[in-house]
This record gives C-alpha cells, structure tokens and sequence, in this order.
C-alpha cells in the first residue's frame, strides 16, 4: 500500500500502530463527548490487512485544552487538510458511532467535491439518516442540572462523571460543543454516494428507531446493508461491539 499515512506527528491521529502490509486505512470517528480512545483495542481485533487511524478530535483526552468544534463544516473543512495524503495513499473506509456517523459521511461528501478516490466502505451507527429530523428537543443549551439529567438518560457518560463537578467542569464544555454540532447540522441535498454503506443499530435505542437506521440506504447506489444489534445506543461498548468489528473485517477483506 503506498502513501504516507497521516497519523504519525499529528493530534488528530492517536492510538496508531502502523501496518505497512496493510490493504485499507479505517478511520474511526467518536460519538459525542468520545474520544479516539474508545477505538484503542480495534488495531488488535482487526487483521492485518486493514490499519485502523482512530481520529481525535479537539476538546478530549490529549486534545481537552483546544476548543471543541461547535459545527460540522468547519470540522470537516480542517479535517481534510489535517488527514492529508492518508486519505489518498490507497483504498480508505470511514466508521463513525452516532455524532461520528455524521462526521464520516460528511467526510465522504466532502472527498467526493474535491475529486478524490471514493471511500471504499462507509460504516455508520447508532445515527438516523443525515435528513432525518431528530425526535427530541435539542440539549446543548439546557442550564447545567437539566443538561446532567439528559446526559445521564443518553447512557454514554458515566455516572462518576456526572457528579463530580471539576470533572464536568473539564469535560462539559466539549460535550455541549457536541451536541451544538450535532443540534445545528443541516444536511445538504446531494447525490448519493457511490460506496457501500453499511448501517448498525441497537435494538433497545430509544432515540434512533430501526428504520431510521434503515433510511441510510438512501445514501448510496453502491450496497446496502443493516445490522441491528443487541443493546441501547451505545452498543458499540457492549457486547454487539465484537459483532461491529467483525461486520466490518468481513466487509472490507470481502471488497
């Protein structure tokens, strides 16, 4: 596979371990409030042929001090440059998890407008399709004891978390700033892509029915498929979260 990969020596990349044997680079993008760190184990449970380049994003873990993106086009326009000739050294796949979905299809939007090579797998979860309208009020402006409560009824910020007020001090601001992304994003009419999607859902997620999760076939012309899972929206940190990465090796080595 030639082409350097964008990774070594930028904040954007972490918990890299290079392949150079590998067949396709999958970058992986985090939900809101996550960091790349949820994708730590993932270069080990792949195989060898597929480099995984978990993406950290500004506002978390080693990034917590640099202010988080409060809109998708920006994000996805410092995006571009800050990945640079990794996404077009060799064949690419994008997963994202609920706020990443949207990253990753943005992302894929966006490499299409500048005339580079397509992605050659798009994995999305635990996300409606980019034109659906979300089913509850938005958040990010809710005074601190609400926005909590919410946080703790979305199940992904653990409880110590939540009340431990220097640690919600730390970490409150990029979560908000999230949600503001997340909240404000107004999708675009475009063509379909021309890569297969696949789409992960959790059977017990309150927010994101099944066929919303069925609506990303929408997004392309290439194959779809969909996968409901075992678990609440965050599924990928349960069980069903071996399943995903098997769904996606199977994927990517099968193309």
């Amino acid at each position: 596979m030639s082409g350097a990969v964008a990774g070594t020596g930028t904040p954007w990349i972490a918990y890299h371990k290079p392949r150079p044997e590998a067949r396709v680079r999958l970058y992986c993008f985090p939900y809101a409030g996550g960091g790349a760190s949820i994708y730590r184990t993932w270069p080990g449970a792949l195989p060898p042929q597929i480099e995984v380049l978990p993406v950290q994003l500004p506002g978390r873990e080693a990034r917590i001090r640099e202010p988080a993106f409060t809109g998708l086009p920006p994000l996805i326009a410092n995006l571009l440059p800050a990945l640079g000739r990794g996404l077009l050294g060799g064949p690419v796949a994008f997963f994202g998890h609920s706020m990443g979905a949207l990253i990753a299809y943005e992302l894929a939007r966006a490499l299409r407008g500048a005339g580079s090579p397509r992605p050659l797998h798009l994995f999305v979860s635990a996300r409606r399709a980019p034109d659906l309208p979300a089913r509850t009020e938005p958040i990010h402006g809710l005074p601190e004891p609400e926005f909590r409560q919410r946080l703790r009824e979305l199940n992904g910020t653990p409880e110590a978390v939540l009340e431990h007020p220097e640690l919600m001090e730390l970490v409150g601001p990029t979560l908000r700033a999230d949600f503001t992304l997340i909240e404000s994003y107004e999708p675009v009419s475009a063509p379909p892509l021309d890569c297969p999607i696949t789409a992960f859902g959790g059977v017990d997620d309150r927010d994101v029915s099944e066929e919303e999760v069925a609506s990303w076939r929408r997004f392309t012309t290439a194959g779809f498929q969909l996968r409901m899972l075992p678990g609440d929206h965050f599924f990928l940190g349960q069980a069903s979260g071996e399943t995903v990465i098997r769904e996606i090796a199977r994927a990517l080595l099968a193309a």
